[in-house]
């Protein structure tokens, strides 16, 4: 039986995490180690809830009204959602187009990506950044998984189902490694680019 780790659920966030009302299911885990983690709770041993798909579903659909209004749905994020990749795959069948589904991923994960690509209706894409030595003293690993998969990504034509987030990092990037990332995923067609300032509490 697939389970999730699950953290928190966030309801009624409205056009943050995808399109229209979305509900942010926070799961537990990540191969990262960001020096800056926009999730503390991943790596302070934040206590989690076992949740099976069904389970997940149930507690999800309560909000299936505004999902309908707006064209919402659910956001996986964390952490790194991809470490449940056999259950948001479980999950997504559920679902069966009842509502969009989003997956905030790093890439970081070995997984299926092209097939989960093709189920959900949208990845958004933390890349970070596309220079090796840059990713790796900002994350604690190489940044060659993340590689592959978007060139995975290109190679099966799904750039339209992608956001591509590149954040300008305190103290790690600049403008020339942004326009250099930037750069990079545009020559695999990825058009959907967001590129912005990551906010560091001092």
């Amino acid at each position: 039986m697939e389970m999730f780790d699950v953290i928190t659920i966030d309801r009624h966030r409205f056009h943050t995490d995808g399109k229209g009302v979305t509900t942010l299911v926070i799961l537990s885990g990540c191969p990262l180690r960001c020096r800056y983690c926009i999730n503390g709770r991943l790596l302070s041993g934040a206590k989690t809830r076992k949740m099976t798909v069904e389970e997940l579903l149930q507690r999800i659909m309560q909000d299936y009204c505004y999902f309908m209004a707006t064209g919402g749905g659910v956001t996986f994020g964390g952490g790194e959602p991809l470490l449940y990749y056999e259950a948001i795959a479980a999950f997504i069948r559920q679902v069966n187009g009842m509502f969009a589904t989003t997956i905030e991923t790093s890439l970081a994960v070995e997984a299926d990506i092209v097939e989960l690509l093709k189920a959900a209706d949208q990845f958004i894409i933390d890349v970070k950044s596309t220079d090796g030595s840059i990713y790796r003293e900002y994350t604690g690993t190489g940044n060659e998984i993340l590689l592959s998969n978007l060139e995975k990504i290109s190679r099966a034509g799904l750039q339209g189902k992608c956001v591509i987030r590149i954040p300008d990092i305190k103290d790690f990037t600049t403008g020339k490694d942004i326009e250099r990332s930037v750069n990079y995923v545009r020559d695999l067609g990825f058009g959907n680019i967001d590129c912005f300032i990551y906010k560091v509490e001092d």
